[in-house]
């Protein structure tokens, strides 16, 4: 019954990134900016789908991949928590975002620089929303291929935050770097 929870909390990110640019392509603003400024971005969704095939293979009993590292059902209404609070943080994210919102690195027409709402307290509470995510299923799975997937999943978003804070700080500048001193990285 836990992986509903990891489900569902999958499908309405992608649901909600994908009503949002939406609604910002009826303003003429194109929020999919994802591998225009490094190609190698592509190789990601062949692992999103296998991620995604492994969190529905193990909540409905299909041919999976791992093995257990720990067996703890209880610890697993923890990764439901965390599944069900992620979507929440990303949802504010994505409000605190307006305009500015985008998947990728957009270079020609970034939007202001976002320092209120959920962006007060996290430079990026969306990606803040997939560690959640990304633990929290790790937790309801506690497969060494789920921990090998966090661990992957750490690596990559902490490289694109690396590559966004470089565009950020060509944008912006020396307001930026001001911003980077009052909020913190993550949490």
């Amino acid at each position: 019954m836990q992986g509903y929870f990891a489900i569902g909390a999958l499908v309405l990110l992608i649901g909600l990134v994908l009503f949002r640019a939406r609604q910002l392509k009826r303003l003429d603003i194109t929020a999919f900016q994802f591998g225009k400024l490094d190609k190698k971005d592509f190789l990601i969704p062949p692992f999103v789908l296998l991620f995604f095939y492994l969190i529905i293979a193990n909540t409905f009993q299909l041919p999976g991949a791992g093995t257990l590292i720990i067996d703890n059902t209880i610890a697993g209404w923890v990764g439901v928590a965390l599944c069900v609070a992620a979507p929440i943080v990303f949802f504010w994210g994505m409000i605190s975002f307006g305009k500015s919102f985008r998947v990728g690195i957009d270079m020609d027409t970034p939007g202001q620089l976002v320092i209120s709402g959920a962006f007060a307290f996290s430079r990026n509470p969306l990606y803040l929303a997939f560690f959640m995510i990304l633990f929290g299923i790790l937790i309801i799975f506690p497969l060494w291929i789920f921990l090998a997937y966090f661990v992957g999943g750490l690596w990559l978003i902490d490289r694109q935050v690396n590559l966004e804070e470089n565009a950020l700080r060509t944008i912006y500048g020396t307001e930026y770097d001001a911003y980077c001193r009052k909020v913190k990285r993550y949490f």
